[in-house]
């Protein structure tokens, strides 16, 4: 089966990534550092902008912008898979079934992912409100009315790291 891709050179895409069998491989800190880290080691000689990212237990979603005349996130997700598989602690991989065996290929990571390519500036803006409220639609932060709607400037400007205890934690993007 051939799976059609929106390659659009310097564009913006949403993106859905999951663990192989949902596995809660980024609820310690440890390994949402490793992909941290996998996400700078690939940033570094393959350049995009990560315009909003949630990271939770089982699955990430993040936007990004590709650079002008680049439409290959395809290498950057293989890269920054496999960077992650060959870091991380070796105790968060599960014995793979003879089809990846087979192939050498570890169990970590869901095979596909989800990819939209954000058409224009409402479809950006839906995309990072459903990043942002993502982890409220998991039951890992509560969702309380505070009398306003946060403006999407100050939101595009927060990412959500990871859970901790009852909430998530947000930082200003690097």
């Amino acid at each position: 089966m051939r799976y059609r891709r929106a390659f659009l050179r310097g564009g913006s895409f949403f993106f859905t990534v999951v663990t192989e069998q949902r596995r809660p491989l980024f609820a310690a800190a440890d390994a949402v550092e490793v992909l941290r880290m996998a996400f700078r080691a690939v940033r570094s000689t393959r350049p995009f902008e990560v315009d909003a990212m949630v990271v939770l237990p089982d699955h990430l979603h993040c936007i990004w912008t590709l650079p002008p005349g680049d439409a290959d996130f395809a290498t950057r997700w293989r890269l920054i898979k496999t960077w992650f598989t060959k870091h991380c602690d070796p105790a968060l991989r599960s014995e793979p079934n003879r089809a990846r065996t087979a192939k050498r290929e570890q169990a970590l990571w869901q095979h596909r992912y989800w990819e939209h390519a954000l058409r224009d500036e409402a479809d950006f803006t839906r995309h990072v409100e459903y990043v942002h409220f993502n982890p409220v639609k998991h039951g890992f932060v509560a969702w309380r009315w505070n009398g306003r709607i946060p403006a999407f400037a100050d939101m595009s400007r927060l990412r959500c790291i990871r859970r901790i205890g009852d909430g998530v934690r947000w930082i200003l993007k690097e």
